[in-house]
């Protein structure tokens, strides 16, 4: 249903007498819901949750969002109906985070929660150096959106909070980029000196100078610390050379083969099934879409019919539950098509390990296959939510 036709209906809702007014709120929400299904139909990258109650012939809005434009539409269809309401509804980021509204990650891997409190479930990571968007703070804990838009809680001790200007200057600063998947940083020039913490896969420090074989690099919390030059690259001279080809993919997966499952995990440390698929295409140049649910939707569709035909290295598979007459279509799980004329693929289940369609493979994977929903194309495709760290630095 188009917005002016709900306007329009939201108008009829309300009843006027001499004495007072009653108004129906059922209508407003078809309104919210409306605008939420265009605006924010997925609360883990947009927020959109508006709560509607009358109190004394008066409307009063409660909730959060972080979708201003949505939020403005609601108010104007308020105020074009001359609706008396109280507006108490909160447009993240607000005066909670003050003009700290941006944060980068401080330790090798943050942990990012569902909810503000350690306790809760593991939704993603954040890698070291990466560049947030602070929303809220709840007790020690603040709400932040990664570079894929995934909206979660991590607590204090990861980031390093700074106002637009600082974290321009961080975005704008020369980089060191670790290519390993697990390593230190150490206090001085030398592997035997006291290691400053540890550093995985990606993992970005600020640039200060080199020698032959150290990089000398600075935390966002101004820590100095040296990582070894055969262990890392200059960002922008290893993006400029990060040249996302079938065979890469291949290989970049390949060399986290034996890594731990770990429900949330996105680093080299632990990942789930869409965290790998996620590092893969990170160390290939591209930010990719967090969750299976997620990556399904980006990309070009192959293999309609299912039949594992047409498919290239590099292709996403999807497995999960198929759409019934009840039911919509469950995705669950994730993996990376490799072929090799034996219908392999690699994936993170239990540890990341290579399976196969094949029947006659040793490492046939017959639960899978039988549901198995689709692939998607990432390479070569055009798509705003497959991100070319190539062209966000303009190289």
């Amino acid at each position: 249903m188009k917005f002016a036709k709900l306007f329009s209906i939201l108008l009829l809702t309300v009843i006027f007498s001499c004495k007072n007014e009653t108004y129906s709120t059922e209508e407003i929400e078809n309104i919210h819901a409306e605008l939420k299904a265009k605006f924010a139909p997925d609360k883990r990258v947009e927020l959109f949750d508006i709560n509607f109650e009358q109190v004394d012939n008066q409307l009063i809005l409660e909730g959060e969002t972080t979708c201003k434009k949505a939020f403005n539409i609601l108010l104007d269809s308020l105020k074009k109906r001359n609706l008396k309401f109280t507006n108490n509804v909160r447009v993240l980021p607000d005066s909670a985070v003050g003009n700290l509204q941006f944060a980068v990650a401080r330790n090798s891997v943050i942990n990012i929660r569902s909810n503000p409190k350690h306790s809760a479930e593991l939704g993603t990571q954040g890698l070291l150096g990466m560049s947030l968007k602070v929303l809220d703070k709840k007790g020690d804990f603040y709400r932040i959106q990664t570079p894929d838009s995934y909206i979660s809680w991590v607590d204090r001790g990861g980031i390093t909070r700074m106002t637009k200007a600082e974290i321009n200057a961080w975005d704008a600063a020369k980089k060191v980029i670790y290519t390993e998947n697990f390593g230190y940083v150490y206090s001085d020039k030398s592997d035997k000196s006291q290691i400053v913490a540890d550093i995985t896969l990606g993992g970005l420090l600020k640039y200060i100078t080199e020698d032959n074989d150290f990089y000398k690099v600075k935390y966002p919390d101004d820590r100095i610390g040296y990582i070894k030059k055969s262990e890392a690259l200059v960002y922008n001279n290893w993006l400029q050379n990060v040249d996302a080809t079938q065979e890469n993919i291949e290989t970049v997966a390949k060399t986290m083969m034996g890594s731990p499952y770990l429900w949330g995990g996105t680093s080299s440390k632990g990942m789930d099934c869409s965290g790998f698929t996620k590092m893969v295409y990170l160390i290939n140049g591209f930010v990719i879409p967090r969750d299976a649910s997620q990556q399904i939707t980006a990309g070009k569709i192959v293999d309609e019919d299912l039949k594992f035909e047409g498919l290239e290295k590099g292709d996403l598979l999807f497995f999960g539950k198929k759409a019934t007459a009840d039911k919509k279509q469950r995705v669950t799980h994730v993996g990376i098509w490799l072929g090799n004329g034996k219908m392999e693929f690699i994936h993170s289940a239990g540890n990341v390990h290579l399976s196969s369609m094949d029947e006659n493979h040793p490492e046939y994977d017959d639960f899978n296959k039988n549901r198995y929903l689709g692939s998607r194309r990432y390479l070569g495709e055009k798509d705003k939510l497959i991100i070319d760290l190539k062209e966000e630095i303009k190289l």
